[in-house]
């Protein structure tokens, strides 16, 4: 019987592996094929000079990662036994400006809001190191995408360059140009990190289930596209069994996550302040912040509650 038990555990766990290899060669293949056709049109519209013919291009690069992103979703629905419970997404339009603020538990949260928004609010895009331009095949389709990349400076390299100050913010500024002839969601984790226990005790977090807010990333978004933001779209995310692996996803392993969005208007201060000169004001943005994640910790404190009485 010990050896039936033996041979039954092996099997499955075999064929939990098989499954993963599969998903995730369905994913490799489904980023390649999607890329060809994005890079292909990246270069095109860069070398077009005229920006009322890039447009039509860019739309076309949007509609071809939205594909990208469906195929991807079925082979996550295929792959895994993911219960989506997300509410809160009604009224959301595809042709307005939104800055996406979330918490961050694991790099699958990007598959998860991909999922959840997809085709219901613009393309979702993110500030990334102008360093990862360079990462393979991803690096070449986010920069076709317009993904806007940032280069910041240490505190040590301005200290030895006062003259750089600023220079980071000019630049993210310019990336985000583009973005005012095209409806465009930009996610922020605010927190800059992904959340872990180990973490919210080193940074001494006043939250039960979050890092403190970091505004330097929000202050440099709103710096750059407050003006076009319709609004704020406050996601909070669970995973009642804890944050997902993508290994796991790909294995077959049952995920449970909720998705609460709220829909937060951008009140006038919070566009035409200076975070990197003015005191009071980035005072102010904090505390703004720490209010909003406040409420948000109460939320997964509720929604941890209410997991453990279902």
């Amino acid at each position: 019987m010990g050896l039936y038990f033996l041979a039954v555990t092996l099997v499955t766990k075999v064929l939990r592996q098989l499954r993963g290899i599969i998903v995730l060669s369905g994913f490799t293949i489904n980023t390649i094929f999607w890329f060809i056709p994005i890079f292909v049109l990246g270069i095109i519209k860069l070398i077009l000079p005229i920006a009322s013919l890039r447009r039509p291009i860019t739309r076309l690069l949007m509609a071809l990662a939205e594909n990208w992103i469906s195929v991807n979703s079925a082979l996550l629905a295929a792959g895994a036994s993911i219960d989506w419970q997300a509410r809160g997404l009604e009224g959301l339009r595809k042709d307005r400006w939104y800055l996406v603020m979330v918490n961050h538990q694991t790099w699958v949260d990007i598959l998860v809001l991909q999922k959840v928004f997809n085709r219901r609010i613009p393309f979702l895009k993110f500030f990334i190191k102008q360093q990862l331009i360079w990462f393979p095949l991803l690096g070449v389709a986010w920069w076709a995408l317009d993904m806007p990349f940032m280069k910041r400076y240490s505190a040590a390299y301005l200290a030895r360059n006062p003259h750089m100050k600023g220079k980071d913010l000019e630049t993210t500024r310019k990336a985000c140009e583009k973005f005012r002839d095209t409806p465009t969601s930009v996610i922020n984790f605010v927190e800059g990190t992904r959340f872990s226990e180990a973490k919210r005790i080193a940074r001494k977090s006043p939250y039960r289930h979050l890092l403190p807010p970091r505004a330097g990333g929000f202050a440099i978004a709103m710096s750059s596209m407050g003006n076009l933001f319709d609004g704020i779209l406050d996601v909070t995310m669970r995973y009642n069994e804890g944050p997902a692996r993508f290994w796991e996803l790909c294995c077959g392993t049952h995920v449970p996550v909720i998705v609460d969005v709220r829909v937060r208007q951008i009140d006038e201060w919070l566009r035409s302040g200076d975070y990197e000169n003015d005191r009071e004001f980035r005072r102010r943005m904090q505390r703004w912040l720490g209010e909003i994640w406040q409420e948000k910790d109460e939320l997964l404190q509720q929604m941890l509650d209410e997991s453990r009485v279902s």
